[in-house]
C-alpha cells in the first residue's frame, strides 16, 4: 500500500506553490502572533498546534476572522474527552461567516454558487442573490415559529434551494438535517423520526441516470410519519403543484429582506449528521455551530487551500458528510459547485465534464470513482479541458497506489502540476484526520500528514504508540467538530461506547493505520472488520486494492470467519464485469496477484463469484453485517434495512450461509 523508504515523491510542490499556500502565510503569521514555529515547515507547525491546542485554535479563530458577538472565556475550559467545552462563553452564527462576502460590494454580484444537473446546463447564484434568498427564508421561518434549537429537515438532492434552506436553518439558530431523495421512506424516517423535525423542504422528484424519478408518494409518506411538522414547503423540481397543505418555496423566498443572524453559543448545535451504521437505527450526530466553523475554517482554508479565486466541486448528495463540508467552503469565499445526477451519466467521464465546465480548481470525489475511471480507459486530462484543476482529492475509501499514479500520468497530457491529496476522516468529526497539505510531497499510496489541531496516533491494543506498524487509529486531544452530543442519547452512554471504550479518554476511530517515519499516513480499513488470520492482523483496503487490478474485477469483498471449531475461513467475493467469467484461470490469477502483492497470509480460502457487493447508502462496503450473516444471525438482526443500497444483495449470502450450516 506504500512506497518504498527511498523512493521518490510522485509529486513535489514547486518553491512558489509552498510560498504561496494559505498555511505558509499562516504559520510565518502565527509566528509572529501566537509563539508558532518560524522553522521546520509543516511538521513543526503540526507539533506546535497539537502541543499548544489552546494557542492554535485561537491563532486559527484570529486568522479567519472569526466573529464572537459575546468573547470566550477561555479556548478549551475543559478538555475531557467526551465533553470537551471549547471557547466557553462566546457567541457567533455559522451563516453570518458564511454570507459575508455578500458584504464586499467588489464580490457581490460574483457567484457563490454554479449549479450543474445530468443535461448540463448551468446556472448562477450570487452571493448577494444568496444572500437576499436566505434573509427571506430566514424571515419565514422565524414567522413559522422556528426557534434556536428547532429541527429543520430537507428531503433534497444537491440544488441551490438545499443550500439557502440550510443556511436559513442556522441563521436563526435552527438545526438542519437532510437526506438524498434516492433514500426510501424508512431510511428517511429512521433518521427523521428521532430529531422531530418542524418544518420539512422537499422536492416532488428528481432526474437521475438521464430518468424523473417521482417522489410525491414518498413525501406524503414523510408527512403522515412525522407528527411534530408544523410546515412543509415543496420545490417543484419536476414542476410539479403543490400539495395540499403545503408552502411554496417561491413564496417564501420572494422578498428583499436582509438576514437576521441569530447569535447563539459556540456549542449550539448546527447540523445532526447520520452514521452509515449498519445495525440498529443511525446515530444521530449532534455538531457544533462554533465547532464546524473553526474547523472547517482550517480544513478548507489552510489543507485545501481555499480562497476567494477557487472554484470547489466534490461530487456528494445531500445524505453525505461531504455534501456539508462542500457548503463550507463558502466560509473562505469558494464558489461551490454543485452537480445534481448520476456520477456516470451518460457515461463515466460526467465528472470530468463538470469540472470542465464550471472551471473547478479543487475536484472532490470518491477513490472508486476514481479507479472506475481508470478501468474504464478514459482520458480526462487528454479529452477534457482541466487546465484550471490544481487538486483531485479522494475520499469515501483508500485511494490505491494505481489510482495516483494513474491520476499522475493522465494529468500530464495537460502539462498540469497535479496536486493529489487522498483524505480520510469521518461523517463522525465531519471532517479529516489526515489528508491534504499543500506544502508537502505526495507519496504513492499514503495520505500526506495528520492534520493541524489533530493529534493523530497509531495505538497497539496496550496503548502504546507505534510507528511503522499497523495499529488503531486515535486521537488523543479534543477536536472542535467532535460530536456535542447524539440526538436521544441523554446518558452519554452511546456516544461513549462508539469511540472511548477501547481507550478511555481517547477517541479510537475504527480504523487501522500506519504512521510513517516520515510522517504521512497510511489507511488499511476497518478494524471492525479485521482480518486476523494465524495471529497476523490485515486490513481488507490491502486486498481490495490488489485484487481490483484485475480487468475482470469490478468490486470486491473480503470476510475473516472465525470458526466454532477454532478454524479460520476467509472467503474473497468477486463481483465480475460483463462478459467475465469466474474460471480456474481467473481464481489462479487472483490468488497469484494478492500472493504476490501482498504475502500468502492474505490469499483466501475461497473466491466466490457474486451478483453484486452491498454498500451503506454512502457508499461504503458493509463487511461487518456480511459477517454475522454468515456466522448464522438473522437478516434482521444482522443489518439495518433503511442503510443499505440494495437489500436483495444480501440474500446471497444468507443463503449462502444456510448452506454451510
Amino acid at each position: 500500500m506504500t512506497s518504498a523508504a527511498g523512493e521518490a515523491p510522485l509529486w513535489q510542490p514547486q518553491p512558489e506553490r509552498v510560498e504561496a499556500a494559505a498555511v505558509t502565510r499562516f504559520q510565518r503569521w502565527a509566528a509572529g502572533r501566537h509563539g508558532a514555529p518560524a522553522d521546520g515547515g509543516y511538521a513543526a507547525l503540526h507539533r506546535w498546534s497539537v502541543e499548544e491546542l489552546d494557542t492554535f485554535w485561537e491563532a486559527v479563530a484570529d486568522w479567519f476572522d472569526v466573529r464572537f458577538s459575546t468573547p470566550y472565556e477561555a479556548v478549551l475550559g475543559d478538555r475531557t474527552m467526551p465533553g470537551a467545552q471549547w471557547f466557553p462563553g462566546a457567541t457567533l452564527n455559522y451563516a453570518e461567516h458564511a454570507l459575508r462576502t455578500a458584504d464586499d460590494r467588489l464580490r457581490a454580484d460574483a457567484p457563490a454558487l454554479l449549479y450543474v444537473d445530468e443535461t448540463h446546463t448551468q446556472s448562477a447564484v450570487s452571493w448577494s442573490e444568496l444572500r437576499r434568498q436566505v434573509g427571506s427564508l430566514a424571515a419565514e421561518l422565524r414567522a413559522l415559529g422556528v426557534t434556536p434549537g428547532d429541527r429543520v429537515s430537507g428531503y433534497l438532492p444537491n440544488i441551490p434551494q438545499a443550500v439557502v434552506a440550510f443556511l436559513a436553518t442556522a441563521a436563526v439558530g435552527g438545526v438542519w438535517t437532510s437526506c438524498a431523495p434516492d433514500f426510501g421512506a424508512r431510511s428517511v424516517l429512521d433518521r427523521f423520526q428521532q430529531i422531530e423535525p418542524v418544518v420539512l423542504f422537499t422536492v416532488d422528484g428528481y432526474r437521475y441516470g438521464g430518468k424523473e424519478h417521482d417522489r410525491t408518494a414518498t413525501v406524503a409518506e414523510l408527512r403522515g410519519e412525522l407528527p411534530t411538522l408544523r410546515a412543509v414547503v415543496h420545490i417543484p423540481l419536476l414542476g410539479t403543484g403543490a400539495p395540499e397543505g403545503a408552502l411554496e418555496w417561491q413564496d417564501l423566498t420572494s422578498s428583499d429582506t436582509a438576514p437576521v443572524f441569530e447569535q447563539v453559543p459556540f456549542a449550539h448545535p448546527l447540523w445532526v449528521l447520520y452514521s452509515s451504521g449498519t445495525t440498529g437505527l443511525p446515530k444521530a450526530i449532534v455538531q457544533s455551530q462554533g465547532g464546524i466553523l473553526l474547523e472547517h475554517f482550517k480544513q478548507l482554508g489552510l489543507h485545501c487551500d481555499l480562497g476567494p479565486d477557487d472554484r470547489f466541486f466534490w461530487y456528494t448528495s445531500t445524505g453525505w458528510m461531504m455534501w456539508n463540508f462542500l457548503v463550507s467552503g463558502l466560509l473562505t469565499g469558494t464558489t461551490v459547485v454543485l452537480y445534481d445526477g448520476s456520477p456516470g451519466y451518460p457515461d463515466v467521464s460526467a465528472q470530468w465534464r463538470v469540472a470542465e465546465q464550471t472551471g473547478a480548481t479543487l475536484f472532490g470525489t470518491s477513490a472508486a470513482y476514481v479507479m472506475a475511471c481508470r478501468k474504464a480507459d478514459v482520458h480526462p486530462g487528454r479529452d477534457h479541458d482541466l487546465s484550471r484543476v490544481q487538486c483531485v482529492a479522494t475520499t469515501g475509501s483508500p485511494l490505491p497506489p494505481d489510482g495516483f499514479r494513474w491520476l499522475h500520468d493522465e494529468f500530464q497530457y495537460s502539462g498540469a502540476d497535479l496536486w493529489i491529496a487522498s483524505v480520510s476522516g469521518g461523517t463522525d468529526v465531519c471532517s479529516c484526520f489526515a489528508g491534504a497539505v499543500p506544502t508537502l510531497p505526495v507519496h504513492i499510496g499514503e495520505l500526506q500528514a495528520p492534520c493541524l489541531g489533530t493529534d493523530l496516533q497509531s495505538w497497539d491494543p496496550a496503548g502504546e504508540p507505534l510507528i511503522g506498524e499497523v495499529g488503531e487509529l486515535v486521537v488523543t486531544s479534543p477536536m472542535p467538530s467532535m460530536p456535542v452530543r447524539f440526538w436521544n442519547d441523554p446518558d452519554g452512554s452511546r456516544y461513549h461506547d462508539s469511540y472511548f471504550d477501547m481507550y478511555p479518554g481517547v477517541w479510537r476511530h475504527g480504523d487501522w493505520i500506519t504512521l510513517t517515519d516520515r510522517g504521512s499516513v497510511i489507511i488499511h480499513g476497518r478494524s471492525d472488520s479485521t482480518l486476523n488470520r494465524q495471529g497476523v492482523r490485515m486490513g481488507s483496503a490491502d486486498i481490495y486494492e490488489a485484487v481490483e487490478r484485475l480487468p475482470e474485477i469490478r468490486e470486491s469483498l473480503v470476510i475473516g470467519l472465525e470458526e466454532p471449531d477454532g478454524g479460520y475461513w476467509m472467503p474473497l467475493f468477486v463481483h465480475l464485469v460483463e462478459g467475465a467469467t469466474l474460471d480456474d484461470t481467473l481464481r489462479d490469477s487472483i490468488k497469484r496477484t494478492i500472493r504476490e502483492n501482498l504475502s500468502p497470509r492474505h490469499v483466501p480460502d475461497e473466491v466466490i463469484q457474486v451478483p453484486g457487493i452491498p454498500h451503506t447508502l454512502t457508499g461504503k462496503r458493509i463487511e461487518v453485517p456480511v459477517k454475522r450473516l454468515l456466522q448464522g444471525t438473522a437478516l434482521s438482526k444482522a443489518v439495518n434495512p433503511g442503510s443499505i443500497d440494495n437489500l436483495e444483495l444480501l440474500h446471497f449470502y444468507e443463503e449462502l450461509a444456510r448452506k454451510r450450516r
